[in-house]
């Protein structure tokens, strides 16, 4: 099965060459590489055009700045593997653990994997304790609206079937993303499983982007997406 590996970037100008470089030696062969810059200011559009546009399949500029989630949407869009794997241009999420990721699907055993940072025994850097405390409140509320056990709402690291992600219409520009489709795919009764993965997170200072406010949409979306439709 071929594999589609969607990389939204924004200002990852210190990370985007070691990402595409992790990608490209990741242990799954047959694979498409789709990265998504939302308009980046700090030097990253520059570098996906000097040194790694002829290494990967394709790259998208998009020509302003609107959000994790709209670059998703048009990555999303474009892919054409069997499989669809999100992968975040930051470095905190590794992929070499694609195989991980993906052997539910290939196994015919699941419709769409989260990759749980909290499930497992494999390696997770300890850093905020809020945000532990912010994404334990996220999971457990959508986990009461969609009557799913996930330990993981807010993880980047989802696979779909494509025709499962495609088949779904993304709203949300920004973070809202994660709930948004964990309510709606939830609402079309595909398989979903969980596997543990290693977290590599990094602080404010090395270049994290999401905060507090982020949280409260991520709550607002919950309602929404779950309620509201």
């Amino acid at each position: 099965m071929k594999l589609t590996v969607v990389i939204p970037c924004y200002n990852e100008a210190g990370t985007i060459e070691k990402i595409i470089d992790a990608v490209l030696h990741s242990p799954y062969p047959d694979k498409e590489i789709i990265v998504v810059d939302d308009c980046s200011t700090d030097g990253t559009r520059e570098i996906l055009q000097e040194e790694i546009e002829t290494k990967i399949s394709r790259v998208i500029y998009r020509p302003a700045n609107q959000g994790k989630g709209a670059a998703l949407r048009e990555g999303i869009r474009l892919a054409t593997g069997d499989i669809i794997i999100i992968q975040d241009a930051d470095l905190e999420y590794d992929p070499a653990e694609y195989p991980k990721m993906i052997q539910p699907i290939i196994n015919d055993k699941a419709d769409v994997v989260f990759g749980s940072r909290f499930m497992g025994g494999q390696p997770h850097r300890v850093v905020y304790f809020w945000h532990r405390v912010g994404n334990g409140l996220i999971t457990l509320i959508s986990n009461m609206l969609t009557n799913l056990t996930l330990t993981d709402v807010e993880t980047c690291y989802k696979a779909f079937r494509r025709e499962i992600i495609q088949s779904v219409t993304i709203e949300e520009d920004r973070f809202g993303f994660e709930p948004e489709i964990t309510a709606k795919i939830s609402k079309i009764k595909c398989r979903i499983y969980e596997v543990g993965i290693s977290y590599y997170g990094r602080t404010y200072e090395e270049g994290k982007k999401i905060n507090w406010q982020d949280g409260i949409r991520a709550l607002y979306c919950i309602i929404k997406y779950n309620l509201l439709r």
